[in-house]
């Protein structure tokens, strides 16, 4: 199957669905260093125009990666619900920009259509979007979930505390725990990326999280994000694992790469189940994803970064998270350059993922080798907060001493909160009042919760 728009006599061809897609993507370096991408803005405006024209079912005839091939693609299609699909079954991609932008398309109609799109035509619709269009939809997707608190209420606005340390030392990330949840942050979950995966070292800061947790019944969760296989380990050991973890990606060959497969989420979904922690809700998984994970891993099968990035969302929904994290930018500036392609980028991934039904946080980031700076990220901090998202990270001082990137501070959150008039999860701000951290309004308000904090973890 093949397209064609015509721009002043220039015919501008594309031979599949797959090359459509890409020649339409705002540009970005990842797709020009995968050679995908349109040569100039007019071929890009070509295929957006071909690509408005194109009608959703043909996203159902037309495997970008072929089903025999890939299990995402497989699962993908073996889960579309036709029956949900009827509702715009009728529409081509642009017309489907314009009744996603209506008012017929609101909140409970758009969370009833979760299954009823692809991800594919999610990616088809973004890529004619403004940025302010990907706010105003997403804005309506309101995607709850609930572990030990409720996550993603309307109005609220969460973070994860995020206390790495380079060498794990139990010090160095009580200290982080401690400025977080003093300042508010860890309602999401308090997770930590460890320096080193072996079970023995990921469970000592389990049981670090766990005992704070505890000891102050503080209404959150933990995660510490070791691969798949050492969770499984630790729980069958009797680990206290709240939450299990896992990058994924929106090719099995990535997901390879990554030494995963769904039939290791299957299992890892299904134990951490067991364990039956939650207090309020069983929502268990936390995964993460990012543009250009496919491509650095040459496994992208000629798909532009964008719309691999929306398959993974298909592998996260089947697994009912509690929360999803596009870490836009911290691959690097090979496929997003500067903070003008991380924040229109940022803005799709949480788009397509909320219109596919997942309860999405961005980590609003950067690589120091990046063309962007603190001031982009303030920017795209304000849009995701007027755009609904769930949740971002909180670091101490934005700079995260063991990954070695940029992300967004405990006061970048209170920012957004403050202006914004958003509030924690609501038990975490129960608790928050309660101890003293803060007051009735959201404003801090330290007291002898820091010297208790500092006692029990020095």
């Amino acid at each position: 199957m093949g397209y064609q728009h015509t721009i002043r006599h220039q015919v501008y061809r594309f031979k599949d669905l797959k090359e459509l897609l890409a020649k339409a993507s705002p540009f970005r370096t990842g797709d020009a260093l995968a050679g995908i991408s349109a040569v100039n803005y007019e071929e890009r405006v070509a295929a957006q125009l071909t690509l408005a024209d194109v009608p959703l079912k043909d996203f159902l005839q037309e495997a970008l990666i072929a089903y025999e091939k890939d299990e995402v693609t497989r699962l993908i299609l073996d889960s579309h619900d036709l029956v949900a699909f009827e509702r715009v079954a009728h529409l081509t991609v642009g017309q489907l920009r314009d009744w996603l932008l209506s008012d017929l398309a609101d909140t409970e109609t758009i969370k009833g259509m979760k299954w009823g799109l692809t991800p594919e035509m999610v990616a088809a619709v973004s890529k004619l979007m403004r940025n302010q269009d990907l706010i105003a939809v997403a804005r309506k997707c309101t995607v709850v979930t609930r572990f030990r608190n409720t996550i993603g209420l309307r109005g609220r606005f969460s973070t994860r505390l995020q206390p790495n340390h380079p060498t794990d030392d139990p010090k160095g990330v009580a200290a982080s725990m401690i400025d977080g949840l003093l300042y508010g942050s860890g309602d999401a979950v308090i997770g930590i990326n460890p320096a080193m995966d072996s079970p023995a070292a990921v469970l000592k800061l389990l049981q670090l999280i766990d005992n704070v947790r505890q000891q102050f019944e503080i209404p959150t969760q933990s995660c510490v994000l070791s691969h798949i296989t050492t969770t499984i380990e630790l729980i069958n050991g009797g680990a206290p694992v709240d939450l299990c973890f896992q990058s994924i990606a929106g090719t099995e060959l990535t997901n390879t790469s990554f030494g995963v497969s769904l039939s290791m989420l299957d299992e890892a979904y299904d134990a951490t189940l067991s364990l039956k922690r939650g207090t309020v809700g069983q929502n268990v998984m936390y995964f993460e994803t990012g543009q250009g994970s496919s491509l650095s891993a040459n496994a992208h099968h000629g798909v532009d970064q964008q719309t691999c990035e929306a398959r993974a969302y298909a592998v996260a929904r089947k697994y009912n998270p509690l929360l999803v994290n596009t870490v836009v930018g911290f691959i690097g500036p090979e496929y997003l350059y500067d903070g003008k392609q991380i924040i229109r980028a940022a803005l799709e991934d949480h788009f397509c993922g909320k219109l596919l039904g997942l309860p999405m946080g961005v980590d609003v980031c950067y690589t120091n080798h990046a063309e962007a700076d603190q001031d982009d990220m303030d920017n795209l901090l304000t849009l995701l907060g007027v755009a609904g998202c769930n949740f971002i990270m909180g670091i101490p001082g934005s700079d995260d001493i063991m990954l070695n990137y940029q992300s967004t501070s405990f006061h970048d959150a209170l920012y957004v909160r403050e202006v914004l008039g958003l509030r924690p999860a609501p038990e975490f701000e129960a608790w928050l009042i309660k101890q003293g951290i803060t007051n009735e309004n959201g404003k801090i308000a330290h007291n002898q919760m820091t010297k208790q904090l500092i006692a029990h973890l020095f």
